[in-house]
């Protein structure tokens, strides 16, 4: 199995392009079905085993989603394996996928995210980091792993537009307001003058090296709980809320689907479902009838 998971590993990092967080998801999930196997030769597997497989995840207590995840990690597992010639049968042709509910994305109304986003009160490197940070997790709606990815030199300030690595390692431009670039340029003046172990990166840590992921994380908590906000805010959100005041204020789905990267429109559609309040709105001003 483990001679497999490593050819697998390759056609992810080689021929798929995958990040370096995609292909650790990969590896995690199939390295839970490895230990459920139980030393037992991948050409054996038949439906019976996959069936079992996630029949214990759901006696756990896992939810759907993580389930449904684990099966898209086993389909495209064993069609590298079948497309290859490592095995002639696929287990999991016929098992479909769970239902999963839609769950619809969290985000801030203006009002909100204006206050989150000026929370930070720009005195110290890491206030003027943090404010620069969030301006720009809301200007320009990217990934929290896009933004950790950032040079200085991938941010044209005099055109307004910022160069960020997405899912499959695709680069694309993503504009960024001249409020946020303003707030950059400000963080900056303390980053220059901070001793720093990357001289590439955009947001550094306390040390002077590239931000991470997890940094980004914590700097979100850390005015949520300044704030008192209730709800489950994430990095994730300030991509939501992008979305959504877009949509609101009358950007068309094409537009805001080549601004967030989306590869599919459908993925980009959620978006459609949190604006009911605004039609409303527009409705009861419109009707005759309303």
């Amino acid at each position: 199995m483990e001679r497999y998971i490593e050819k697998f590993k390759n056609y992810l990092v080689v021929e798929k392009n995958y990040s370096t967080h995609t292909v650790k998801n990969y590896l995690a999930d199939l390295a839970e079905f490895s230990s459920f196997l139980s030393g037992k030769d991948i050409k054996e597997v038949d439906y019976l085993a996959i069936r079992k497989f996630l029949a214990y995840f759901r006696t756990k207590g896992i939810s759907k989603r993580s389930v449904a995840r684990k099966l898209s990690t086993l389909r495209t597992f064993f069609r590298f394996l079948c497309r290859d010639g490592y095995t002639k049968n696929n287990p999991i042709a016929n098992i479909s996928t769970p239902k999963l509910d839609k769950r619809l994305p969290i985000f801030l109304d203006e009002k909100r995210i204006l206050q989150l986003i000026t929370a930070p009160d720009k005195k110290t490197f890491q206030s003027a980091r943090d404010r620069a940070i969030l301006e720009t997790l809301y200007s320009t709606g990217i990934r929290v792993s896009e933004l950790v990815g950032i040079d200085i030199d991938d941010i044209d300030f005099i055109s307004g537009v910022v160069k960020v690595l997405g899912k499959g390692r695709k680069e694309r431009l993503a504009p960024i307001g001249d409020k946020a670039v303003n707030i950059i340029r400000e963080y900056m003046d303390y980053r220059n003058r901070k001793k720093r172990t990357d001289k590439k990166a955009l947001f550094l840590n306390k040390s002077g090296s590239r931000i991470t992921q997890r940094g980004v994380r914590r700097t979100v908590e850390r005015y949520i709980k300044v704030l008192s906000i209730k709800e489950h805010i994430s990095p994730h959100t300030f991509r939501h809320s992008f979305a959504t005041h877009l949509l609101n204020r009358g950007a068309d789905l094409r537009s805001v689907q080549e601004l967030l990267g989306h590869k599919n429109l459908s993925t980009t559609q959620i978006y459609t479902h949190v604006t009911i309040d605004h039609l409303k709105s527009v409705y009861d001003k419109a009707h005759p009838r309303a």
